[in-house]
């Protein structure tokens, strides 16, 4: 070898390593990795990756729980992806009832992502295992939830549509507290319901429910449920209590009778072509800030309820506490419907009861 090409050699090398010094940027400064894994090197690759809006459904204003809950999940999906995923919240029923959004993206609509919908919203679609979180009185308290909703169990409910084939998968779960009835006429106690058409959506069990308590199912949708009750198409419904303040419906049902006939427990879901959208890394995201969110729920939904609960008795709602659950339970037991979930389920039934704290 001459000399010249002995020296180009040289140079060559030294600009190799020169490169690999400072991170394969010329001019650049050596990358350091974060020393706390908490500061995450990979959100660094996931702000490159492709960027992605994500549509997410929520039937129920933004200041209501699940509302809240929505903007959190935004909040950290965005954050923990380093801006490459965008999470639209589109709330207040805006694209429909939970029922209309299922229908539009099962069908094969791609104009919406994910969904917060009620824990049985899929029993409609064939999902058997979410029938048990919407039976009355399956859950006696929110902490009975949470043990729930916390474990190995509840990965299994979650898993449950992939299992029977429909195009979308859990991402987490919550609640906005227990479900009570409400009626444009006083209700004092589960006799006052007899011969009232109580609103309901089109599931098995809340018609079933409806019935056992001697009164009339009337199917309506949500977003038409304002002018049902004022114009005395339905003289009643069911909804968690921050939910039944945020939607006006004091100002036509203004009495509430507090008898916490089901917990509302809630899921997210995502469908199958949006996940197939994102990255590794981004499914990584979306995973992990829905575990956060779980808990961000958890720990706001009890507050929220009580400082609503409080608005509303001070607002002149009439408030009617039920002391003795008994006879409610009693009367939805003997439900036809109900019977025949729970004896379809029975094991998987008993570990939730077994649950409680």
């Amino acid at each position: 070898m001459n000399l010249k090409k002995l020296l180009s050699a040289v140079l060559a090398a030294l600009m190799i390593m020169s490169l690999a010094a400072c991170g394969g940027q010329p001019g650049g400064e050596a990358s350091k990795a974060p020393a706390d894994p908490s500061e995450p090197a990979d959100v660094g690759d996931v702000a490159n990756d492709p960027k992605v809006t994500l549509v997410y459904a929520e039937v129920n204003p933004l200041d209501t729980i699940v509302g809240q809950t929505a903007s959190e999940f935004k909040r950290l999906v965005e954050e923990k992806s380093g801006g490459s995923i965008t999470i639209d919240v589109r709330a207040s029923g805006v694209l429909g009832s939970e029922n209309d959004v299922l229908d539009a993206i099962i069908g094969g609509d791609d104009s919406i992502d994910m969904s917060r919908i009620s824990a049985f919203a899929l029993t409609s679609y064939g999902a058997e295992k979410s029938v048990l979180l919407s039976l009355p009185f399956a859950f006696e308290s929110r902490d009975h939830w949470w043990a729930f909703a916390n474990s190995e169990l509840a990965a299994e409910f979650l898993n449950e549509p992939q299992e029977i084939g429909l195009p979308l998968r859990g991402i987490f779960y919550g609640e906005e507290g227990f479900r009570h009835f409400f009626a444009n006429k006083p209700v004092s106690s589960i006799e006052d319901l007899k011969g009232m058409k109580i609103r309901v959506s089109n599931d098995p069990i809340m018609n079933g429910m409806v019935e056992s308590l001697g009164a009339s199912p009337t199917v309506v949708s949500f977003g038409e449920l304002y002018s049902a009750l004022n114009t005395g198409v339905c003289d009643a419904a069911e909804q968690p209590i921050a939910n039944y303040k945020s939607n006006a419906f004091p100002e036509v049902a203004n009495n509430l009778i507090l008898d916490g006939h089901t917990l509302g427990a809630i899921q997210c879901v995502i469908t199958d072509t949006a996940w197939a959208k994102l990255t590794p890394a981004q499914q990584a995201v979306i995973m992990e800030a829905g575990k956060e969110v779980q808990k961000f729920n958890q720990e706001l939904s009890q507050s929220a309820e009580d400082e609503v609960l409080q608005q509303l008795r001070d607002e002149g709602c009439n408030v009617v506490d039920v002391t003795d659950k008994g006879p409610w339970q009693e009367a939805c037991s003997s439900a036809p419907a109900i019977k025949e979930a729970i004896d379809k389920q029975a094991d998987l039934y008993q570990k939730i009861l077994d649950m409680k704290p």
